[in-house]
């Protein structure tokens, strides 16, 4: 009777380890879901990093997101996954056809310049050592920029055989007045930093004495700086191109190696707890059906030590998952962090772009484009909250005599030093924007009628005391404004209207003054 108790006990025993084995394995599985579900978020987030490349992508990016809410549905995502890395492929393909492209379009273009004569001798085989040299396909754009500036040389050189005596040709109407059309087009281009001075070179000799020599040499260095510039951008968007390849190819490995290792490892456990149970309910018939306790003794002994045995295997089955699991997660937790790099690298390169299309770029104020997105912003304010709106116009008086008198580097100087003056002049609500040339624009929230004076002849004020000095000469610059309140029930450009010709009554009425339409 007593070893009948102690068998009892023993299986009291084991049901209790078996209890405690399935707790641990729900522990295990909840573990196991959250880490998956990092790694599901990472492939979302990743997909989110490639958006914008093309339709295509973009649709199968959306698709991919869609299935990546939970483990589950990672069998629908992977075909996903496949189309995904071969949009990738198809990208790269894409990029190295375009310059393919570029190298045939050098082809035709070097051929037509074989066809000048007038080439000098040595210029002629340079050409033709060049054109062999096309001959290889190029890799990358750093290979293809080199043989656009290359041929850049050859067009300078021709013409400046061509031209030689370009200074006994007469400078007619139509190359001063692409002179000021090339001018006005760089001032619209925002150009980078190290890149500013030269502009301000190239724009002070276009604007200055001219003959074909300067006007040739300005097109052809403004050419050099926007290919440069191009480059820079294809080579950027190309390398965050291939690094999020090469993530995707590495997620996909991870993925599919996860599920398939998990697969086996839950038809192994499924094996393993039919076992188990199959173990446990013939340890219950044993009890009953047991003649003697000796007899009970040895058959429990036996069923004992196979669902110790059995108990072991899943146990180092599922040492094995969790090993394999911490593996992938920290292979995709490398990824993350470089990926993350790459892409906050990329989104502050783009953020730039972004913040300098809306700047004007000799100023650094804000630019028409973004004068037109305040506008409508703060004209949703007014409306909404029925507060004051101002719209207020500024144009520097005499600006050409400064730039016929001491030159147009000098006139760019002058408006940087003014912007500056007039950005500092007011609060953060407060908004100023060059509007063109030398004009300003103004938008002044709650404001009331008593204070826009005040706060306009401050401004006035302030750039009437700046101490200007060109060519050992003080100077006194000056401004005069026109404003105008947005009024109940009218558009802003009514208002604005209303601001311009207050304006053109201050320029009128002797300038250096300030007008308030009533």
């Amino acid at each position: 009777m007593e070893e009948s108790n102690t068998a009892i006990t023993q299986i009291s025993l084991m049901k209790q380890k078996l209890h405690a084995a399935k707790l641990a394995i729900e522990e295990i599985n909840i573990d196991r879901n959250d880490k998956l579900k990092t790694l599901i978020q990472f492939i979302s987030h990743l997909s989110l990093a490639c958006k914008g490349q093309n339709l295509e992508l973009d649709n199968k990016l959306a698709k991919l997101r869609h299935h990546m809410h939970n483990f589950e549905q990672i069998d629908e995502a992977l075909p996903e996954l496949v189309d995904i890395e071969r949009l990738l492929r198809s990208q790269y393909s894409h990029t190295m056809t375009r310059l393919e492209d570029s190298r045939n379009g050098l082809n035709r273009v070097i051929r037509q310049i074989q066809r000048i004569n007038a080439a000098p001798d040595k210029l002629k085989k340079e050409i033709t050592y060049f054109k062999q040299e096309l001959s290889k396909p190029f890799h990358t754009v750093w290979e293809y920029i080199p043989k656009v500036e290359k041929l850049i040389f050859f067009y300078e050189e021709i013409l400046k055989h061509e031209f030689a005596d370009a200074d006994d040709y007469q400078i007619l109407p139509q190359h001063i007045q692409l002179a000021k059309e090339l001018a006005a087009k760089i001032a619209e281009i925002e150009f980078r930093k190290d890149q500013r001075d030269q502009i301000l070179v190239i724009k002070e000799v276009l604007l200055g004495e001219l003959n074909l020599s300067n006007l040739l040499d300005s097109y052809q260095s403004i050419l050099s700086l926007l290919l440069e510039n191009i480059a820079r951008e294809k080579s950027a968007s190309q390398d965050f191109l291939f690094a999020l390849n090469d993530a995707l190819i590495i997620v996909r490995d991870v993925v599919n190696n996860t599920y398939n290792n998990n697969q086996r490892s839950e038809q192994l456990k499924g094996q393993l707890n039919k076992e188990i149970n199959l173990r446990v309910n013939t340890a219950d018939e044993l009890i009953i059906d047991a003649d003697s306790l000796n007899e009970l003794k040895i058959r429990l002994t036996v069923q004992l030590s196979s669902l110790r045995d059995a108990l072991s295997r899943k146990e180092a089955l599922e040492q094995r998952e969790q090993t394999l699991l911490r593996k992938s997660i920290e292979s995709m937790r490398k990824e993350l962090n470089s990926m993350s790099q790459e892409s906050n690298n990329y989104k502050e390169k783009l953020f730039e772009h972004q913040k300098l299309n809306l700047l004007d770029p000799l100023t650094q104020l804000a630019n028409r484009s973004a004068l037109e997105d305040r506008m409508e912003q703060e004209y949703r304010n007014h409306v909404r909250f029925k507060t004051p709106l101002w719209i207020a116009i500024t144009d520097i008086d005499h600006f050409k005599v400064i730039n016929d008198n001491f030159g147009h580097s000098t006139g760019d100087k002058t408006l940087q030093v003014i912007s500056m003056a007039l950005k500092n002049s007011l609060r953060d609500s407060e908004f100023v924007a060059r509007y063109g040339g030398e004009e300003f624009v103004f938008l002044l929230p709650d404001i009331t009628d008593e204070h826009i004076s005040q706060l306009l002849n401050r401004v006035r004020e302030k750039i009437k005391n700046i101490p200007f000095k060109f060519k050992n000469q003080r100077i006194t610059v000056t401004l005069s404004i026109g404003a105008a309140q947005v009024m109940e029930n009218e558009t802003l450009e009514e208002a604005f209207e209303r601001a311009d010709a207050a304006l053109y009554q201050a320029k009128n009425n002797g300038r250096d003054r300030v007008v308030i339409d009533i």
